[in-house]
């Protein structure tokens, strides 16, 4: 199950940089999670600082 970014994203870059398959990239208005890629490590999800990573 791949990890999705809610609207609480406020473009911080910090789960983008932590992704070992590089998974993350910016979006227009938020990061965005490829759903192919993740591998559902979860290690976004507790580098956001804005808890807005959520399992899908």
């Amino acid at each position: 199950m791949a990890h999705k970014i809610t609207d609480a994203c406020v473009k911080c870059g910090s789960c983008a940089e932590v992704c070992p398959v590089s998974a993350i990239s910016e979006g227009d208005t938020q990061y965005i999670i490829d759903a192919d890629a993740c591998v559902d490590c979860g290690t976004c999800v507790g580098e956001c600082p804005n808890e807005a990573i959520e399992a899908e």
